[in-house]
């Protein structure tokens, strides 16, 4: 019980809440301090029909601006017991005329949700790969294509376009199947029609191997010194002429400054978590390897400590 002041009892006192009533009632001498109040606590109690629906909401989801009606309109449910055919036959099938379209885009989008619920994306980055999805849909033209490649492939640019790209490998993992060649077409399907529609190339936004280095990192779990150093070595790279690509060449400055570090991390582990294959990486560390003293952070290592790496 909480505590309010009484004006009868001239003090501070144990109060009863009659939640039916709204009242405020003191426990001593039986004063309503406070009547009709209204309680902001959530309501734990089910307004559906169905007797097995437990959805405590008395409201709908919130409207979305990609749906036709935002996603307010109404739907006339079957009462339970009735037959299929308790509405006329025209509005039947006006009815789902209407909401079928819509239908379409609700299934896309939650199977975007989950797969971004995966991959632990910022609900924006889901956002945008839903306003790409329903662009390419409006245009009508994907019909026969994968559609998980499709929805993954929105995924994936919807990342590089908020510039927090992910590797195709990690966006096939969460794609229900589709291969990467799939969503590298369904990519490219997206990229021209969505240009074709706006008269002019889709804007992808660059990469840069940064954008993986802080989440590799923490994954592989390097030390905090180890990831400020892995951060600064391959900002460091970018002004080198490295031809390699920006994944790969995060996997190979991590391998070094693992190997510099107190905890080296075995190279299969850096290869699972970056999704490279040991070969590309060792490939990277080669071409890496004669910037290194300009590379690697002086307060990190030494001179002599980069002398100790392994040759190429």
């Amino acid at each position: 019980m909480s505590e309010y002041f009484c004006s009868d009892c001239k003090r501070e006192t144990e109060v009863v809440f009659n939640h039916s009533a709204g009242d405020t009632v003191c426990s001593e001498c039986g004063l309503v301090l406070e009547s009709h109040s209204i309680d902001e606590t959530f309501e734990w109690r089910t307004f559906a029909n169905e007797s097995n629906d437990n959805d405590p909401n008395r409201v709908g989801s919130a409207s979305n601006p990609l749906l036709k009606d935002g996603g307010l309109s109404t739907y006339i449910a079957k009462p339970n017991g009735s037959s299929s055919e308790f509405l006329s036959p025209t509005l039947n099938r006006l009815q789902n005329r209407a909401s079928n379209h819509d239908r379409t885009l609700l299934l896309a989008f939650k199977n975007i949700t989950t797969m971004a619920e995966r991959l632990d994306l910022a609900t924006f980055i889901k956002d945008r790969a839903n306003e790409i999805y329903k662009r390419v849909e409006d245009q009508k033209s994907s019909r026969g294509r994968n559609q998980d490649a499709l929805l993954a492939a929105c995924i994936y640019i919807a990342c590089r376009q908020e510039e927090k790209p992910r590797t195709v490998k990690e966006i096939c993992s969460v794609a229900n199947g589709a291969t990467k060649k799939e969503i590298g077409r369904a990519k490219e399907y997206i990229v021209k029609q969505l240009g074709l529609d706006n008269g002019q190339s889709m804007e992808m936004g660059t990469i840069n191997a940064g954008d993986f280095m802080r989440r590799f990192c923490s994954t592989i779990d390097l030390n905090n010194q180890a990831r400020k150093a892995a951060m600064e070595a391959v900002k460091k790279s970018e002004e080198f002429d490295i031809r390699r690509s920006p994944i790969t060449i995060a996997a190979a400055v991590i391998y070094i400054i693992s190997q510099l570090s107190g905890d080296k991390k075995p190279l299969k582990t850096i290869s699972i978590v970056t999704g490279v294959a040991e070969g590309t990486i060792k490939g990277s560390y080669k071409d890496l390897y004669p910037y290194i003293t300009k590379i690697i952070p002086n307060w990190y290592a030494k001179e002599e400590d980069l002398k100790s790496l392994s040759g190429p």
